[in-house]
């Protein structure tokens, strides 16, 4: 008869927050007795951005063909290149380009600027 009532008897808390703690231990997971939110499950998650990375090819341009072929064999005319190059050139005749690169320290405009 004392056998069946120890059976009926609920285990104390700290024996359930042992059996917890070991349990956690074994199986690694992460202890957590007060249920603080941790935001484990969201650092466990696959990274998303790799797979985002690989939806969309890599974009083929021109340039890349050319280069893939030895010169002479296939030589494909990148027509939007062609025509930024145009319209560089145009902003340079107007004075809208952009600035001549400093061949000495005393041709820098920073340096100028400086000085006063």
């Amino acid at each position: 008869m004392a056998s069946v009532l120890a059976s009926l008897v609920a285990p104390s808390k700290s024996r359930i927050q042992d059996l917890l703690r070991v349990r956690c231990s074994i199986f690694g997971t992460s202890y957590n007795p007060t249920s603080v939110r941790t935001g484990a499950k969201y650092l466990r998650a696959r990274l998303k951005g790799p797979s985002m990375l690989r939806y969309y090819p890599e974009p083929l341009s021109f340039k890349k063909i050319n280069a893939m072929f030895p010169k002479g064999d296939l030589d494909l005319p990148d027509y939007d290149e062609w025509q930024r190059l145009i319209d560089v050139g145009n902003r340079k005749v107007r004075g809208k380009g952009a600035p001549k690169k400093a061949k000495t320290p005393a041709d820098s405009r920073r340096l100028a600027k400086k000085r006063k």
